[in-house]
């Protein structure tokens, strides 16, 4: 059982992507970044760009990292964002699933080690990344409004946190 616990467990813990310096990335070898959409970019039920994100997208492009979009929200609310921020995307992912990991590294065409999960969640996003063979990093959600499903994925996190703690897996430095 400790596989699925290590599964869980992100590379980095950042309060937000801000906190993500692209040149540190590119020296590990980082050229892509897999982004989560509700509430690491922007808030879970937010329509408008903040411009600070589109500074931050336009650094890891003027850095050369390459950005795709992959949530499990339907296409209307992913398509909105991504196509404001002009950053390919995939939408109805299914993570943790592996196929719409795939699917982003062929967007990007990069392989895994050369690509980064960026999301909020450890049952989707860091589980997910890791599954595929990608770095993880876990960033604080954006905002406490989410939806059901987050909300009930969160409730688990809680408990997956507990367990791996009980077994001398700390992932979160900060105590929560």
């Amino acid at each position: 059982m400790a596989g699925l616990w290590e599964k869980l467990k992100p590379d980095r813990i950042v309060r937000s992507v801000y906190d993500i310096d692209p040149s540190a990335l590119l020296r590990e070898g980082i050229r892509g970044i897999i982004a989560d959409l509700d509430n690491t970019l922007v808030a879970a039920r937010e329509t408008s760009v903040d411009p600070r994100l589109v500074g931050w997208l336009e650094t890891l492009r003027r850095e050369g990292l390459r950005v795709v979009i992959v949530s499990n929200n339907k296409e209307a609310r992913v398509s909105a964002v991504a196509e404001a921020l002009g950053v390919p995307y995939v939408f109805s992912a299914r993570k943790p699933l592996g196929r719409s990991f795939r699917r982003a590294l062929g967007l990007m065409g990069l392989s895994a080690e050369e690509v980064a999960v960026v999301g909020d969640q450890l049952l989707t996003d860091v589980l997910g990344g890791n599954r595929a063979g990608l770095r993880t990093i876990l960033v604080t959600p954006i905002s406490p409004e989410e939806s059901f499903l987050s909300k009930m994925n969160r409730s688990l996190e809680k408990f997956a946190v507990w367990a791996m703690r009980k077994r001398g897996i700390d992932i979160r430095g900060d105590g929560s």
